[in-house]
């Protein structure tokens, strides 16, 4: 093959797997694996790849791609500390922490025996295999977090568990490798002490020096806007760079605690530098699985056997389990969020990269002959595929079995909380739908509470307030606010939280659709409800006496027939089908209820001209300050300053 199309092939299988999980609710490692092992087996493998390229040199493919894998490793391992908030450590800072000594402690203990003992491995490389499996993976179980949406707390611990430990099982293999196989005797358990502080001190260093250098160049404007995503990804590069020939696989700590340090500072935003780290990240996922796993032998797979499966069964149901209730004795954590713990801990690419560049160096030691070193990638590979197939494929119904999440994330969660918007999440809430309300106005706030609704007074646009938000099962936000602007920024904040498709929004007022004193169609999600439909408008139609209305709809009752008995001028909202999905109501893709189905209607007494203006001071609801949508009045609602 081309190696131009190899370059280009790699990448597409990445991106066309990870659309694959996306569509079929699968892992995406899994599929990555899969379409590795695929290429390799069928197509061609990078090593002979490279080694045609180079004129037969065997030890091209792993020179070249060894120092890849590290860097891409790295990158993601920087993008993993950006995502660790500190905050988050006020409810799982204890148990992370206990998860990542003593419970690393005991899995490294376990995977050896378990590994010794099932598959006849030689002490030595028992303990460096123990080692290596004792990470898990935080691209794997970030992506099953988002899948799955278990409690706040449990997925904090989870998060942090996954990025901390996998440096740590990196240090931890690097002492083995050097201590007992190069050794070839037991441990000395001074010297691995004296090299883990060194190590320890080196990572840790470098990453707090790197990341205070940064942050002033930042802050005091030395490096241009433009500039911050790649200088903070060239400086993470070669710190890890230096730390590893200092130390052996010190880089991973420097560039999580450059990431954890960023993220944490509050000099200046860095949602921009994350934004092109979680892209990277997803590409460089992508390749590196199709990469690794294109290097996987089939055969070599098949000829570990019975035993390989017994591994994988003694990983996920002994030594996962007894390391985390044991670690988590007397925790803050109950037992059914241990339990989800116990029931996630896939492997994922430093597993999978570490493993084969101790395989890589063990192959070139002619002084070593320790039997089964030959396996130690397949069988790396073999526990990824296995533990990500049954932690991918179990994730969601633990939770739910657990009362961990939700059956389905059918909640909604709505910024604003005026009168009509209440009795809108009165009606979805009494419909058996999840309703959370923030708002700014904690009056607004105190009445939804007394109505029997879950509301928050808090700024939705607030980082902080987003973060203690309690969204489990709560899969959309319908952004309906008095104000165009905030309603726009509270889409542009909560993007990280929801897909797009699941992002909603009324429609702009009039004098913000079009002219340079304008909101741009940028800025906006889907339209809400229909065109013209915008925040004053439907408060109006509310105050004028129309009332939402709940009705299920059947072959005798038709939608016809409800349009007849209420008037045209009925405005859908939404409809709830029998197996309880919401569906909303948008420009883009009108509803047409169906039989079956339970619509929830804006019901108008009286129709209200375009141009009318409610007057009545009893019915005026707290936002009717708002200009008119068909006024173009200049001024802006008291309420809508008090959201902005």
């Amino acid at each position: 093959m081309d190696f131009l199309i190899y370059l280009a092939l790699v990448p597409a299988l990445g991106v066309t797997a990870q659309w694959l999980a996306w569509r079929t609710k699968l892992p995406s490692i899994l599929l990555l694996l899969l379409f590795g092992i695929c290429l390799g087996h069928f197509v061609v493998q990078p090593d002979s790849l490279l080694a045609d390229l180079t004129g037969g040199d065997e030890t091209a493919g792993p020179n070249i791609l060894f120092p890849l894998v590290s860097l891409s490793v790295a990158i993601i391992m920087f993008e993993g500390g950006l995502t660790l908030k500190l905050s988050e450590l006020r409810e799982s800072g204890s148990s992370s922490l206990r998860l990542c000594t003593v419970g690393a402690a005991l899995a490294f203990v376990g995977n050896t025996l378990a590994i010794h003992w099932i598959l006849g491995f030689a002490w030595h490389l028992s303990f460096l295999l123990g080692a290596i499996l004792v990470v898990t993976g935080p691209t794997v179980i970030g992506p099953l977090l988002r899948q799955v949406k278990p409690s706040r707390r449990v997925a904090s611990t989870l998060k942090w568990e996954g990025i901390v430990i996998d440096p740590i099982g990196a240090v931890l293999a690097v002492l083995v490798y050097e201590e007992v196989v190069l050794a070839q005797s037991a441990p000395h358990f001074s010297s691995a002490l004296k090299s883990l502080a060194i190590t320890g001190a080196i990572g840790v260093g470098l990453g707090v020096a790197g990341g205070a250098l940064l942050t002033q160049a930042l802050r005091r404007y030395w490096v241009p806007d433009h500039l911050h995503g790649v200088t903070a990804l060239s400086l993470a590069l070669l710190l890890f760079a230096l730390s590893n020939m200092i130390a052996h696989e010190s880089g991973l700590i420097v560039v999580t605690v450059l990431g954890i340090w960023l993220t944490n500072q509050k000099h200046f935003d860095v949602e921009h530098i994350i934004e092109l780290k979680e892209n990277l990240r997803t590409l460089l996922i992508g390749c590196l699985f199709i990469v690794l796993g294109s290097r996987v032998n089939l055969t070599d797979l098949a000829t570990i056997g019975l035993p390989g499966i017994g591994l994988i069964f003694a990983l996920i149901f002994i030594v996962r389990p007894v390391s985390v209730y044991l670690s988590l004795l007397r925790s803050p954590l109950n037992y059914r969020e241990q339990t989800f713990i116990a029931g996630l801990a896939p492997r994922g690419i430093v597993a999978a990269a570490v493993s084969s560049v101790f395989a890589l160096s063990m192959e070139s030691r002619t002084d070593l002959n320790i039997p089964g070193s030959d396996q130690l990638a397949t069988v790396t590979f073999l526990v990824i595929i296995g533990t990500v197939a049954v932690y991918g494929i179990a994730a969601a119904p633990l939770a739910r079995l657990l009362k961990l999440a939700e059956e389905t994330s059918r909640g909604v969660l709505i910024a604003g909380a005026d009168a009509w918007v209440r009795d809108f999440a009165a009606e979805l809430k009494a419909a058996g739908i999840p309703v959370l309300l923030v708002d700014t106005n904690y009056n607004k706030i105190s009445q939804a509470r007394m109505a029997g609704l879950r509301g928050e007074c808090a700024n939705i646009l607030n980082e902080h307030a987003r973060e203690d938000l309690d969204l489990a099962g709560i899969g959309r936000l319908l952004a309906m606010t008095p104000n165009d602007e905030v309603n726009s920024l509270a889409l542009r904040e909560c993007r990280t939280l929801f897909d797009s498709s699941r992002l909603y929004q009324l429609t702009f007022k009039s004098k913000n659709t079009a002219g340079r004193r304008g909101l741009t169609k940028n800025l906006m999600g889907r339209e809400l409800f229909g065109e013209g439909l915008t925040f004053t408008r439907l408060s109006e139609m509310h105050a004028a006496g129309a009332s939402l209305k709940t009705t299920k709809l059947t072959e005798s009752f038709s939608f016809a027939d409800f349009q007849e008995k209420y008037g045209e001028v009925t405005t859908v909202l939404c409809a709830i089908t029998s197996e309880g999905a919401l569906n909303i109501n948008t420009v883009d893709a009108p509803l047409v209820p169906a039989a079956g189905q339970t619509i929830l209607a804006l019901v108008s007494s009286t129709p209200v001209p375009d141009k009318h203006a409610v007057k009545a001071s009893k019915k005026r609801p707290e936002s009717s300050q708002t200009d008119d949508a068909n006024k173009d009045d200049e001024a802006s609602s008291k309420d809508g300053e008090a959201n902005a």
